[in-house]
């Protein structure tokens, strides 16, 4: 059983997105997600100019209630980069999400599937011990983020997201 949570078909969508990029600690990557025909397309460029490194989006906060479902998938093509879903909730202290990693293909559109156990812990790049796994009943905001150590464009294309 599948639900679709997120579709870029609908035309509202990609406003319900805001940036949060390195400025907010001294760099000067930049990145945002804006639509283009249908598809929601996550861009910009990261630099490693004053210890920046990354930019990321998150959608409005919403609650989730997806107890009943044993993951997440997206339908996405990205840029060979490594990217991460990060997942919000009342469980961790405020700035930390739980984030899965995925290195989507070059240039093929491809579902990505991540379970509950997929997602650690984080907080400013370090996994946070001893705090509770993910309640997927708790969901409250989802975002995705580009920290991979590299400098240049980059470009993940998402058509949706479905609770699975």
């Amino acid at each position: 059983m599948t639900a679709r949570l997120i579709d870029f078909q609908d035309a509202c969508e990609a406003r319900r997105w805001r940036a949060i990029n390195d400025a907010v600690m001294g760099g000067v990557s930049r990145g945002g997600l804006h639509a283009e025909n249908g598809i929601g397309v996550f861009g910009g460029e990261t630099s490693l100019e004053n210890n920046g490194g990354f930019a990321s989006v998150r959608r409005d906060p919403e609650a989730f209630d997806l107890h009943e479902h044993p993951g997440l998938q997206l339908y996405v093509r990205g840029d060979g980069r490594r990217y991460q879903l990060r997942l919000y909730t009342d469980q961790l202290p405020q700035g930390a999400a739980y984030r899965a990693s995925f290195q989507p293909s070059t240039g093929q559109w491809q579902r990505v599937a991540l379970s509950w156990h997929a997602f650690e812990a984080m907080f400013r790049g370090r996994r946070l011990p001893e705090v509770p796994a993910l309640d997927p009943s708790r969901i409250t905001q989802v975002g995705l983020m580009i920290v991979d150590r590299q400098a240049g464009p980059f470009r993940l294309e998402v058509a949706w997201l479905d609770a699975c």
